[in-house]
């Protein structure tokens, strides 16, 4: 599971968690902490940092009280990039981020990485939008 750092996305680490009760699988979230934003904002990189640890941490939580096996990391890099070799390495059977919650012009500078994932992945990406 992708946990968008500096975000509280309850209905991912739900969908998560029903896909990992459905199959008796487990859950590794992973959160990267921002590295390609970090030229366009005076926050500090500990910040970015802070934020996708925050992220793991609530995801973790939430999946945990749902009796779900789950570990976190949080790593630096590109997202798509660091997502898709994240889950090479936990040989994960099925990508799970949220759908894009950024404006129009965002999507259009930065992109969006639930389509960039889709596009570029081996493995299956299930994209879950915001209730």
């Amino acid at each position: 599971m992708a946990a968008k750092a500096g975000s509280d996305q309850p209905w991912l680490a739900d969908a998560a968690a029903e896909l990992a009760q459905q199959t008796g699988g487990a859950v590794s979230v992973l959160s990267l902490d921002g590295l390609e934003l970090e030229a366009l904002s005076p926050t500090p990189r500990d910040e970015f940092v802070a934020l996708a640890r925050e992220s793991i941490d609530r995801a973790l939580a939430r999946l945990r009280e749902q009796g779900i096996r789950a570990e976190g990391t949080v790593r630096s890099g590109p997202v798509v990039r660091g997502i898709l070799l994240y889950a090479e390495e936990v040989d994960a059977d099925v990508v799970v981020c949220g759908g894009s919650t950024k404006s129009k012009v965002a999507r259009r500078v930065l992109g969006s990485v639930p389509v960039e994932l889709i596009g570029r992945s081996r493995r299956p990406v299930l994209v879950i939008t915001p209730p």
